[in-house]
């Protein structure tokens, strides 16, 4: 049992950072602005099932695309580092980790870029492919729909979040997680360097 918990937490804990519920607000916000509550609500319940299908979907094809190029998880824990340090430093700099486009229709703003690239985009698919190969399947597919759960959850209470939060505590919160993802993947790029000259 305390060994479950222990993967589970080990699991939780790298894809809440990659995922980045909390500054996935202001986005969000952003991209639903002047839309009507029931069509924001129903935005943030189409994103989120995007975001688990892609998940999902990567997750069954990742172990085939290893073995059809010859891909080890050290070769993945380097380029998965390097591209979540990316991201991260990118976040830091800049403000932001992609371009967003203003897009009119919600439907098409819910899948293309809330669904994915931003709730699922490089940084938690290269977690969820790399605990998956250090992890049981089961937990780490629970973890990633409690992940889910808790960004839907903020994005269906959005508007209450931010006015309790502020701009200010929101992007300050978001600062934070993203350090903490860097560290994270500079850990991963250090793995990745010691399994291959080991």
């Amino acid at each position: 049992m305390i060994e479950i918990l222990r993967e589970l937490a080990l699991s939780f804990v790298p894809l809440f950072f990659a995922m980045d519920a909390v500054g996935n607000l202001p986005i969000f916000l952003a991209l639903t602005q002047g839309i009507e509550l029931k069509h924001r609500r129903h935005a943030a319940n189409v994103a989120t099932f995007t975001a688990l299908g892609v998940g999902l979907g990567f997750v069954a094809l990742g172990k085939a695309i290893f073995l059809l190029l010859g891909i080890e998880v050290s070769d993945f824990l380097m380029a998965g580092g390097i591209i979540l340090l990316i991201l991260a430093v990118r976040y830091l700099i800049t403000g932001k980790i992609m371009e967003t486009e203003d897009l009119s229709a919600s439907d098409m703003v819910s899948v293309v870029p809330l669904g994915t690239p931003l709730v699922v985009g490089p940084a938690v698919l290269t977690s969820l492919l790399l605990l998956v190969s250090k992890y049981h399947i089961a937990i780490v597919l629970f973890s990633f729909t409690l992940n889910l759960a808790i960004q839907w959850a903020l994005f269906r209470q959005a508007d209450r979040i931010v006015n309790l939060l502020g701009r200010t505590g929101v992007n300050a919160a978001s600062k934070v997680v993203m350090l903490l993802l860097a560290a994270i993947a500079v850990k991963m790029i250090r793995e990745g360097v010691l399994t291959i000259l080991g």
